[in-house]
């Protein structure tokens, strides 16, 4: 039976379509993905991402517990609320899961990981910490969450925290602020400002419907999926996994591997650096009619490439992609689509970011 979010009625309520997700009856869409992603775009839209799993990490060892477990490095966070984004990896170097953790105390840090991996990642967490003495790991399954973004969506937001505005006005980006029983972020996946808030699973319901007299307009998880594409931004099982490095998935600017700190992964990373990294990710958009999907294949002067997500663009009025491709290759390639050969051309990621088009 799959697992409910506190706002499942809520969803139904606004005749949501439910889908499967990772084990979750989640919401696809309300009536229109591309209605949906214009919103994200141009207004203030928000999206139900309590099916995320949220780990706080606790105790004297948790910074050293940190600083082996992921390949970015929690030490650059000195700051309460400072958010870091990381991917933790296995001993060769594949990504066990892309997540953000954030600094709440020198022995207090929050962690929130992907749902589609949150059995496999608790055990790889539950595992690497067996190696230290004071370590403690609380899976919040007590608290919702909603990500609310746009280019209004900070204000609409503040609008239901007058007492506070000026603390949240405060919060920077990669930042949270903990608010009475409320965790708000300013942290998203779609390009767009806005807050990623989490709350009492007793209070959510609640808050989800202050939202809406605010104006925020209820998305599903169709129109985040194009959005974080816009944006550039990875998908986990996708555009990584644990058969590829951060260094062939676009990921490189994440690890910091220049210290003498030891982190699971490190060696085989400075070994595929030494050899000579094979594959770059890069974005494309399709200049022939048609549709970029995932898993089609990518002919090079170089060599053959996979699209690893790809998916038409509302903002740009085009097909696009992330793809795997060799490394070195710029300029125009061709997409397979249905036994055709069809002209794109690499850009740079991201797409689409801030409302507008960066092509």
């Amino acid at each position: 039976m799959s697992k409910k979010t506190p706002f499942y009625q809520s969803h139904l309520d606004a005749s949501a379509k439910m889908v499967d997700f990772a084990g979750w009856d989640m919401p696809i869409h309300y009536g229109s993905q591309i209605t949906e992603h214009d919103i994200i775009r141009t207004d203030a839209g928000m999206f139900d991402v309590s099916h995320m799993t949220v780990v706080d990490v606790s105790g004297a060892d948790s910074g050293a517990y940190l600083r082996h477990l992921l390949a970015n490095d929690i030490a650059k966070l000195k700051q309460h609320g400072k958010a870091l984004y990381s991917c933790m990896l296995n001993t060769e170097g594949g990504v066990v899961d892309d997540l953000i953790v954030y600094f709440l105390g020198d022995q207090f840090y929050r962690v929130i990981i992907n749902s589609a991996t949150r059995d496999k990642d608790l055990a790889w967490l539950k595992r690497q910490a067996d190696d230290f003495s004071d370590v403690g790991l609380t899976v919040r399954d007590d608290v919702a969450m909603i990500a609310v973004q746009g280019p209004t969506a900070r204000e609409k937001t503040l609008s239901l925290f007058e007492s506070n505005r000026s603390e949240l006005e405060s919060v920077g980006r990669f930042e949270a602020a903990t608010i009475g029983d409320y965790f708000i972020a300013r942290t998203g996946y779609t390009g767009e400002d806005g807050f990623e808030i989490l709350m009492p699973l007793d209070q959510a319901v609640g808050f989800w419907q202050q939202l809406l007299k605010a104006g925020v307009k209820p998305c599903g998880l169709g129109a985040r999926d194009t959005l974080r594409l816009e944006a550039g931004m990875s998908l986990y099982g996708t555009d990584m996994d644990e058969s590829t490095s951060p260094l062939c998935s676009g990921l490189g600017w994440t690890l910091s591997i220049s210290d003498d700190r030891h982190f699971i992964g490190k060696s085989a990373l400075l070994a595929e650096k030494e050899q000579g990294v094979k594959q770059q990710l890069v974005g494309i958009v399709l200049k022939d009619k048609g549709v970029l999907r995932n898993h089609l294949k990518v002919v090079t002067v170089k060599g053959e490439g996979e699209i690893t997500s790809g998916s038409y663009s509302p903002t740009l009025g085009k097909s696009i992609a992330l793809a795997r491709i060799p490394v070195g290759v710029t300029g125009e390639v061709d997409v397979e689509v249905r036994n055709k050969m069809l002209k794109a051309e690499i850009v740079k990621i991201p797409f689409a970011r801030n409302g507008k088009s960066c092509i």
